[in-house]
This record gives structure tokens, C-alpha cells and sequence, in this order.
């Protein structure tokens, strides 16, 4: 795909949805890094649920040491893998009492050391609630990036550096958000909406539905 097109896609993008937004819920970057870490394999909206009960009893990592691990996991048991997750969720959290004086770090090394915190994890965290021009690239993204050949890649680090090498500077704090929305609801895994896409035009992908 040329520049120019690429361009046009982004453009797109912004026009139709001017100020995204991730789908998890979060007033704070700890909610926020505890959201992504519960969504793993699951949805925004069984994670929204949990939180929704969650963060008005605790939301902080002191709040949830307080709470314990067999309390957190009652509140997150809807959510897949709790049990993993409830684990890393109390790791994580006395590491940002022991460490970070309870905050959220801005700091890509300090947030993949956190139990359960992976690359995508602080990516997401850096662009959402700090405003870094990351790229978290998860499978909607992985799989526009590739069916588009807006950034195709062998695997999501390959797609994640391309995406970092054409996106331009003004795009890159937004685009994360574009194309996994984009993923989510019209560019789906099983038969895409092709016919409801707005960059359907500038799409590379050979077999386009109707």
C-alpha cells in the first residue's frame, strides 16, 4: 500500500471518529492498567461489569491489597482466567506500593515488569492514559493491519513496528484506537462488512464481501 493511500484511510478514520477512545472504562491510569490486565482473552464489556462493582470498593493499589485475593477474585470471577488474573492483579499491586509509591509508572520497563503486564499491556496504558504515540496492536489489529495490507507483518511486533514506520506523527496517538474499533465492529474475523466500511475503496483485501 503507498502513502498516499495510507493517508486517505487515516483521514477517514479520524473524520468518521474525531476523539477516540478505548472501550474499557477508567477514570484513573490504575484503573485503567488494572481494566487491560482483566481483559486479556475477554471482552470490554464482561471486564466493564467487574470493574463497575470493583472500583467503588477499591480502586487504588493499597485498596485492593486490602481487600485480598479471595475478595478480588468474587468481584472478577465472570471474567476468564480469573484466578491468573486475581493473582497478577495482587502482585501488581503491591509492586506499585513497594516501588512506585501506589501510582501507575510512566515508564515502559517499570510497566513490564508488573506481573501480567506484557508489551501490549503498557502500550495501551502509554497512549491511553498518557498520551504517548504507542501502538498496541492486539488481534483486531494484527488482522486489518495484514487483510488491508495497510502494515501486513508476519506477527504482531513485525505489525507494530510497521505501523510505527507509516503511521505519521499527527495519527499515531489515535490510531490504535481507529483500527481496533475498526476491527471490532466492520473489518470482523469471519466475513468483514465490507459493504458498510468507509475505507472500502483504498482496501487491498482481494476478497471483499458484499
Amino acid at each position: 500500500m503507498n502513502k498516499e493511500k495510507r493517508l486517505q484511510i487515516l483521514t477517514r478514520l479520524r473524520d468518521n471518529n474525531p476523539n477516540p477512545t478505548t472501550e474499557l472504562e477508567f477514570s484513573t491510569p490504575f484503573e485503567l492498567l488494572i481494566a487491560v490486565l482483566l481483559s486479556a482473552q475477554a471482552t470490554d464489556v464482561s471486564v466493564n461489569k467487574a470493574t463497575a462493582k470493583l472500583y467503588p470498593v477499591a480502586n487504588t493499589p493499597q485498596a485492593i491489597l486490602d481487600l485480598g485475593l479471595d475478595k478480588l477474585k468474587d468481584y472478577i470471577k465472570t471474567i476468564g482466567l480469573f484466578n491468573t488474573k486475581a493473582v497478577n492483579t495482587i502482585k501488581t499491586c503491591q509492586m506499585l506500593v513497594d516501588k512506585h509509591n501506589g501510582e501507575v509508572p510512566e515508564d515502559r520497563a517499570a510497566l513490564e515488569a508488573l506481573p501480567g503486564v506484557g508489551r501490549k499491556t503498557a502500550n495501551v496504558v502509554l497512549n491511553t492514559a498518557f498520551g504517548w504515540p504507542t501502538i498496541a496492536v492486539d488481534t483486531h489489529i494484527d488482522r486489518v493491519s495484514n487483510r488491508t495490507k495497510f502494515a501486513p507483518g508476519k506477527n504482531v511486533k513485525e505489525v507494530e513496528e510497521k505501523l510505527l514506520k507509516v503511521v505519521p506523527k499527527e495519527f499515531k496517538v489515535d490510531v490504535h484506537h481507529w483500527l481496533i474499533l475498526h476491527g471490532r465492529y466492520t473489518c470482523v474475523a469471519r466475513k468483514p462488512k465490507c459493504g458498510s466500511c468507509i475505507i472500502e475503496d483504498l482496501c487491498e483485501f482481494k476478497d471483499k464481501t458484499e
